[in-house]
């Protein structure tokens, strides 16, 4: 194809999904089965339109999936409204880092003793799979406000939380398989990989954020100046966080995540005595201005997410063509869905007050996606090769793509379900 004719199906394919948009929110699956459908036509399985072997592209679908996925954190960060010393925190923290550990050592041990696996690939393809997406089923995204469906975020929180906190475990595997060099030994990994990776990542994110958010609402109430291009906002914030973050070796998708938040806090607090100071000889509202910049860079972002979300997953579908095929993936997806993701729920969670029908929700959707193929593509970047490399490649693209599928359709029924039950037992709880 040339580049008019990419040109023209890009286009083509933009004025298709805003023409087909309601008409999909009616029918009983999701926008990513529709683009995984797409991505499978015109990949070399059917049209041969185009050719992502991730194995030959992998620093290049390294770049899109890093992409998309800043653009999934920051998004998600932004709609988490619940304050940061609420109680209703600790269910995600606690799915994100306990729930995943688990995951991970679920599945190194499925690795090890079931497939064959040296230890360090296991605990490679743990960290691969453990994360979750909170985007790609439409139906459990969490609402705005600061009192949304526990279940919905839950979900949002622990997948805008383990897509960073995967990383130390992928480098633990990388570095045991001998395919990372980023300093060698367990006090290294245990100080470094993981403790600052995740406590810088959050602070570092956080901090920027909040600073850059703060400095912008100060400069449009006192001085009127800072105003409009909130689009540039968004993807600076984003850069610059993401970018200090890895500058320092912390995790700059935790980092990204957490600058989210810092945002639409700067929005929602009024208690600070210096903001009010600033708010004298000012020519508007400091909640008018803040409450504006919060609604433009969310809704900028949501746009731009939804343009990130149908390129990876297409060029998902279109790699499947790539996957070569054995008795043993089809069983180890199944496992991995149905057996796995809700005994570590369940373990996890164990003597929280989390109610049974939560347990079963958030057990069931483990959603697969992004951060998943993200990884592999590190992985692939990384050193991962030869016949290792060919067998993770159809672990991970089969369990994205099962997980789109099974996901997607049960969605809808299933929320309908426990909507239904959380109306019948009056307001869900808010303890975790």
């Amino acid at each position: 194809m040339t580049s008019t004719h990419w040109i023209l199906f890009g286009g083509a394919t933009l004025i298709a999904m805003m023409l087909g948009g309601t008409l999909v929110t009616r029918l009983p699956l999701s926008g990513a089965m529709i683009y995984l459908g797409v991505g499978v036509l015109l990949g070399p399985a059917v049209a041969d339109v185009f050719a992502p072997d991730p194995l030959r592209f992998a620093p290049a679908l390294e770049l899109v999936a890093e992409a998309a996925l800043l653009i999934s954190l920051f998004s998600v960060g932004l709609k988490l409204e619940i304050p940061l010393r609420d109680r209703r925190w600790l269910a995600p923290l606690r799915l994100a880092f306990v729930s995943m550990a688990i995951t991970v050592v679920l599945i190194a041990a499925i690795g090890v003793l079931l497939l064959d696996l040296p230890l360090g690939a296991a605990i490679l393809l743990g960290g691969i799979l453990a994360p979750t997406d909170p985007v790609l089923a439409s139906g459990i995204q969490p609402e705005a406000g600061d009192t949304p469906d526990l279940v919905r975020f839950n979900l949002a929180g622990e997948g805008g939380l383990n897509d960073g906190s995967a990383f130390p475990v992928v480098v633990l595997g990388l570095g045991l398989m001998g395919s990372h060099d980023d300093g060698t030994g367990v006090a290294h990994w245990l100080s470094l990989d993981l403790a600052w990776s995740l406590v810088g990542g959050i602070l570092i994110g956080a901090a920027t954020s909040f600073l850059i958010g703060t400095a912008v609402v100060f400069l449009r109430n006192r001085h009127d100046e800072a105003l409009g291009m909130n689009e540039f906002l968004s993807l600076g914030i984003v850069a610059v966080c993401f970018g200090l973050a890895e500058l320092c070796h912390a995790s700059g998708f935790l980092a990204v995540f957490a600058a989210g938040i810092a945002l639409q806090r700067v929005y929602r607090r009024r208690d600070i005595s210096y903001l009010w100071m600033w708010k004298r000889g000012s020519t508007r509202p400091e909640r008018e201005t803040s409450a504006a910049m919060k609604e433009d860079v969310q809704g900028f972002n949501e746009q731009i997410e939804k343009l990130a979300e149908p390129v990876l997953v297409i060029l998902t579908g279109a790699m499947l063509a790539y996957v070569t095929t054995f008795p043993s993936l089809w069983w180890f997806t199944a496992l991995s869905l149905f057996v796995v993701r809700p005994l570590a729920v369940f373990l996890g969670m164990a003597g929280s007050a989390m109610p049974a029908r939560h347990h079963a929700m958030v057990g069931w959707f483990g959603i697969r996606g992004i951060g998943s193929v993200y990884y592999l593509m590190y992985a692939l970047d990384h050193g991962l090769s030869g016949d290792l490399a060919q067998r993770f490649v159809a672990f991970t693209l089969v369990a994205v793509t099962a997980s789109i599928l099974l996901h997607g359709v049960t969605a809808g029924p299933l929320m309908a379900w426990y909507a239904k039950g959380e109306t019948g037992q009056g307001e869900p709880r808010k303890g975790a």
